[in-house]
């Protein structure tokens, strides 16, 4: 009889973690509060019309049939490890071996209402869209762009920068192609002296360059007091006017957690080892953004290296149950990769521990993320074949 392996989460780390298992022989079920997997990296083109809300979803019933895993759509409410069992909204699963991949929850912030994240849930993309019509309809208007941080988990901030730097640019090139570049005032925020420091000092140096060339002004250093509607308020009382506020918060730990018998970090996350396995609990692993990231300072939470964990959490599980030594750690595949893109091109970002370098991809930068859209859409279905190691 095969163990059976449950699997939290539709998102980057819970699928991808689903497929290997899978396609190494395993009994597989996947549980999802949604039935879809959401491509966050090509999101940032709902908003200018570039991609539809489809065009960056999958549907996980298809997935499901592609690669053999059961699917169950519910919400997860209670993790009991102690009992090896987990309560959904309809139902009570138990489990031989748990893999949480459930993602992070947003850090707070007063005011948060009055703002939309590119970040957040899907279909907050297309509100933006909306939003942005309006303003293009007008043909004026103030947007302000940016993101936080979690004191508690710094590893929880870089993943947001990128979409922030992304979706700004891309307006700029937007507004531009629509004669409203003067007309439609862009600035990016955030609390933080030196946002994006994480990605290394030559894309740090760069940031400023790229600001200037895209007409974007910024607001940086001074700790956001509240969000009001229409307005940013810092810590000096100083008020940033804007007609549409795009804040991308800081992670915090995943809610279900607190009612859990997981070990957590003080920021709310599940501490794992370098295997991915839950400390102290048998047969349980982690992966991705709900995990408490333990690595140098610089490490950054991201869709690759949630699939590097749940490739090596596959791994782990499966040579396990065979009864081998053989285990694989995530810690040598840490490193920031960002593909930023400007909408007229991109720039190369790569970080590792002793190197870092920002390329500037005029032009064809734009097309490789486009091409990475269609790749991961199109692997994930077998409709084309996916390349070792991608």
């Amino acid at each position: 009889m095969k163990e059976e392996v449950l699997v939290l989460g539709g998102g980057f780390s819970g699928v991808e973690s689903a497929i290997k298992l899978s396609g190494l022989g395993h009994k597989v079920t996947l549980v999802s509060n949604r039935n879809y997997l959401f491509i966050y990296p090509i999101s940032i083109w709902i908003p200018i019309k570039k991609k539809t809300f489809n065009d960056v979803s999958i549907p996980l019933e298809k997935l499901s049939k592609k690669h053999g895993f059961e699917l169950i759509i519910d919400e997860v409410e209670q993790i009991i490890t102690k009992e090896s069992k987990v309560v959904l909204g309809n139902q009570t699963l138990t489990y031989d071996y748990l893999v949480i991949g459930m993602g992070m929850h947003k850090h707070m912030a007063k005011g948060l209402e009055h703002t939309h994240s590119i970040c957040g849930k899907p279909e907050e993309a297309v509100i933006i869209e909306k939003e942005i019509e309006k303003i293009v309809k007008k043909g004026q208007g103030k947007i302000a762009i940016g993101f936080g941080s979690n004191p508690n988990d710094p590893s929880a901030t870089a993943v947001r920068g990128g979409p922030a730097f992304e979706l700004l640019f891309n307006f700029s090139h937007y507004f531009k192609k629509k004669k409203l570049k003067d007309k439609i005032e862009l600035t990016f925020f955030a609390p933080m002296p030196e946002p994006g420091k994480k990605m290394g000092k030559n894309a740090l140096n760069k940031m400023d360059v790229m600001f200037e060339h895209y007409k974007i002004k910024k607001q940086v250093g001074k700790k956001i007091k509240r969000f009001e509607k229409g307005a940013v308020i810092f810590e000096d009382d100083l008020k940033l006017e804007s007609d549409l506020i795009i804040f991308i918060p800081g992670g915090d730990g995943h809610l279900v957690m607190e009612k859990s018998d997981l070990p957590l970090s003080e920021a709310g996350f599940i501490k794992i080892d370098d295997r991915c396995k839950v400390e102290g609990i048998d047969q349980v692993y982690a992966v991705g953004d709900i995990t408490d990231l333990n690595g140098p300072k610089w490490a950054a939470k991201q869709g690759h290296i949630a699939e590097v964990m749940a490739d090596v959490t596959a791994y782990n599980i499966h040579h396990r149950i065979k009864g081998s030594e053989k285990r694989k750690t995530y810690h040598n595949h840490l490193n920031i990769v960002c593909v930023m893109d400007s909408g007229d091109g991109a720039a190369f970002v790569y970080r590792k521990a002793d190197f870092d370098i920002i390329l500037p991809l005029p032009i064809v930068g734009h097309w490789l993320k486009q091409a990475w859209g269609f790749y991961y859409k199109n692997t994930k279905l077998k409709k084309i074949p996916r390349v070792p190691g991608m």
